[in-house]
């Protein structure tokens, strides 16, 4: 298979993390398409990139220059089919398996022949995934973490039919965005949130079972661990849907209790307390400063 040169990306999903992805694209000089499922979405994904680059500005990190040329390499995609068009397609949906795989059964029809494409699943089998489409060796998994700007590491998970190609490619994108790579074997949650998420758990499971209050795990784990940000706290900034979600698919992967989701975390999640982003999760972010809610 011959080596693709990558100009031009699209992302699929203007939430936090495909806005990220697309920020840190047009800054690295790839011409991005933006898609979502509403035009509203995908202005809500720009209208955050252009804060968030504001934000580099008024640090220093990057001149007005730089982010008016990168803002202007992010074209809006309203139907996914112009994302065939590109590259290096990544899908950067909801952390739900048959979400994902029915993006790219519809994407499919519409990519170009050396189209590479990319899933930023935090969990899920890149296998499975890559097995929904009609180019398994072209298929890869690129996990940027949150928020994508600011954190330097991109884990690269290879699937089953990955070929050797693809990873290189795949491995050199991610570099020339600035970014640090590590691989890790297509095994459930990979490395990060395989070791991260069940600690978040398991400090849930501390609430629950009465032994700390929010505060109090909070506080231990950034001045007893040096953690720049309590558990409970972090599950809030994750999402606590994604939480949930992710141990889920730990728990059904590798089949060990010790993956249990918290009862607790669930009754959360059922309740639409899901964390910042729905402004109440461990934490009330409704006023003006957070409270916790237990």
């Amino acid at each position: 298979m011959d080596m693709v040169e990558i100009r031009s990306v699209g992302v699929i999903g203007a939430g936090q993390m495909g806005s990220g992805i697309a920020h840190v694209c047009a800054l690295g000089g790839y011409d991005v398409l933006l898609h979502d499922v509403s035009p509203e979405r995908i202005e809500a994904g720009l209208a955050h990139i252009d804060q968030a680059m504001s934000r580099q500005v008024s640090r220093g990190q990057i001149d007005a220059a730089a982010k008016d040329t990168a803002l202007a390499r992010i074209k809006p995609a309203a139907e996914l089919q112009a994302v065939g068009a590109t590259d290096l397609a990544i899908e950067a949906a909801t952390e739900n398996e048959e979400v994902k795989k029915s993006i790219f059964r519809a994407l499919s029809p519409h990519l170009g022949a050396n189209t590479l494409l990319a899933s930023n699943t935090s969990s899920i089998s890149i296998t499975r995934l890559a097995s929904a489409t009609d180019r398994p060796e072209r298929f890869i998994g690129l996990h940027f973490m949150n928020p994508v700007p600011r954190m330097n590491l991109v884990e690269i998970i290879r699937g089953i039919a990955t070929d050797a190609v693809t990873y290189e490619a795949a491995v050199n994108f991610a570099r020339s965005l600035g970014k640090t790579t590590a691989n890790a074997e297509d095994f459930p949650a990979f490395i990060v949130n395989r070791v991260l998420v069940p600690m978040i758990n398991e400090a849930i499971y501390t609430l629950y079972e009465g032994v700390g209050t929010v505060e109090a795990i909070d506080t231990a784990m950034k001045l007893g661990a040096n953690h720049p940000m309590g558990p409970l706290e972090l599950g809030d900034f994750i999402g606590l849907d994604t939480v949930l979600s992710i141990m889920n698919v730990l728990y059904d992967g590798l089949a060990d209790s010790k993956y249990r989701p918290c009862p607790l975390l669930v009754k959360y999640v059922e309740a639409g307390w899901l964390g910042r982003k729905a402004g109440r999760g461990f934490y009330d972010y409704r006023g003006e400063n957070p409270v916790p809610t237990r």
